[in-house]
C-alpha cells in the first residue's frame, strides 16, 4: 500500500466513525425528545451517501404521524433541531436526515418515479419540464433521478418557491 492510499483509507475510516458519532448524538437526542412526547419508537442508524442517516420506526406509526406532520413539516423541523443537536455537541455542521415511519423513503420513492416521468416526457417532446416547487430534499431526489435517466436539470427560482426543470440532453 502506497502512503497516499493509506491517507486515503483513513480519511474515509474518519469520516465513518465522525458520521457515526453524529448518528449516536441525534440518537440521544432524539430518545429524549420521544420521552418527553410519551410517544414510543425505536431509533436505527445508518451511513448512507456521505450523511449519517437516522430513522424512528415504531409497530404502531400512528402514533409517530404526529412528529411527521402535514406533509413532512414536523419532520423537516425536527431534523433541523437534531442537526443543531449534533453541531452543539460536535462544533460541526451536520448534514444529517432524519425519517420517521418510513415518511422520507415513500417520499423518496414518489420523488424518483416524478424524475423518471419528467425525463421521459422531455425525451419524448424535447421540451424543458417544469415542476412544482420542493423543499431541497426534494429536489434533490428529482435531480439524481434525471440524471439517472440521463439528462440534465436544473433548480430555479427562490426559496420556498424553488423548482426543478428538467432539461433535453
Amino acid at each position: 500500500m502506497t502512503e497516499g492510499t493509506t491517507s486515503t483509507a483513513a480519511e474515509g475510516s474518519d469520516t465513518l466513525t465522525r458520521l457515526e458519532q453524529e448518528g449516536e448524538i441525534a440518537a440521544d437526542y432524539l430518545e429524549g425528545l420521544l420521552d418527553i412526547a410519551d410517544l414510543d419508537g425505536d431509533i436505527d442508524m445508518d451511513v448512507e451517501a456521505d450523511r449519517a442517516a437516522v430513522s424512528i420506526i415504531s409497530d404502531s406509526a400512528r402514533d409517530l404521524q404526529k412528529l411527521v406532520g402535514r406533509d413532512g413539516e414536523v419532520l423537516e423541523a425536527l431534523q433541523e433541531l437534531t442537526r443543531l443537536a449534533v453541531h452543539r455537541e460536535t462544533g460541526d455542521r451536520s448534514r444529517l436526515m432524519l425519517d420517521i415511519a418510513g415518511f422520507r423513503a415513500k417520499k423518496r420513492a414518489e420523488l424518483a418515479e416524478l424524475g423518471a416521468k419528467a425525463a421521459d416526457e422531455v425525451k419524448s417532446t424535447g421540451e424543458p419540464v417544469k415542476l412544482d416547487p420542493m423543499t431541497p430534499f426534494e429536489r434533490k431526489v428529482v435531480h439524481d433521478a434525471v440524471a439517472a435517466a440521463g439528462l440534465r436539470s436544473e433548480s430555479e427560482g427562490e426559496e420556498p418557491e424553488r423548482f426543478v426543470v428538467v432539461l433535453p440532453a
